[in-house]
């Protein structure tokens, strides 16, 4: 309650330090320079990773990606998002950074949403209203852009429990192979015949591809229904040319990681 009061009294004056990896960088080089900085670390209720099969996981708001990749009933439950975890950044800036900060920076890299995507995972907001949980998909609005509003945090993600067998994965391509920022990010669910697909740092938010998700269920997959399905994915997305890449090249990486990643999850060999 203290916190979201802060919030709404200094609305835009303020920001919150939770992890910390990208506010300090951007007071560091005056991209951003806030009046006040709100602390949440301290706050117990946050720091918390809990699981049932009726209520899925429940992941803080400050508990860190190491934390998250470490956990047992995370690596048991949800390998896709504990893999995911390990991708983001060093090993020193896991211990720091949060998944709550990653999905609020709102990059269209971010490592850790296309497999909350597929995951089909809800983010739990409190405000000066009252609190509210939003599904993911309906989370980032634009570049470095979500839906909070004044005076607004999220304190958990959810992730619902998958009660049938499933498999998934995440795939990531950067120009190095860790540490950078992801040029293409590809995560794939099967669950039974339905398959989940979501892309990273190929549109200006991260995104489900349901067309293509379309075109692949109840179907068995062949090559050539894997061919439509990196090209139809394709159709889905907006990839830039930028430092890391260029368009021409996302586009060839989103089809062949499409294909490898539905591969994999399905149990077979890499492209």
């Amino acid at each position: 309650k203290e916190t979201i009061s802060i919030l709404s009294q200094y609305g835009g004056k303020a920001q919150i330090l939770n992890g910390g990896t990208d506010l300090i960088v951007g007071i560091r080089d005056k991209i951003i320079q806030p009046e006040y900085v709100v602390d949440i670390k301290a706050i117990p209720q946050l720091n918390k990773i809990t699981y049932s099969e009726q209520d899925g996981l429940h992941i803080g708001a400050t508990v860190t990606l190491n934390e998250i990749s470490d956990s047992k009933v995370v690596q048991r439950n949800y390998p896709i998002l504990a893999e995911a975890c390990k991708t983001v950044g060093s090993y020193q800036v896991r211990n720091r950074a949060t998944l709550v900060g990653n999905i609020c920076n709102a990059s269209p890299a971010a490592d850790t949403a296309p497999p909350l995507l597929v995951l089909e995972a809800k983010v739990n907001i409190i405000g000066p209203t009252g609190e509210k949980i939003v599904p993911i998909n309906e989370f980032f609005t634009g570049v470095k852009k979500n839906i909070l509003k004044k005076g607004e945090i999220v304190t958990s993600v959810i992730v619902p429990s998958l009660r049938d067998e499933w498999t998934g994965v995440y795939l990531k391509q950067g120009r190095r192979k860790d540490v950078d920022l992801a040029t293409v990010g590809v995560a794939v669910v099967c669950i039974r015949d339905e398959i989940r697909i979501a892309l990273g740092a190929v549109a200006p938010t991260p995104i489900r591809a349901f067309k293509t998700e379309e075109l692949l269920k109840g179907k068995t997959i062949d090559e050539s229904l894997l061919e439509k399905a990196g090209k139809s994915a394709l159709t889905e997305v907006s990839p830039i040319s930028d430092v890391r890449s260029s368009q021409e090249y996302r586009e060839e990486i989103i089809k062949v990681l499409v294909k490898r990643a539905i591969l994999q999850a399905k149990g077979g060999h890499i492209l």
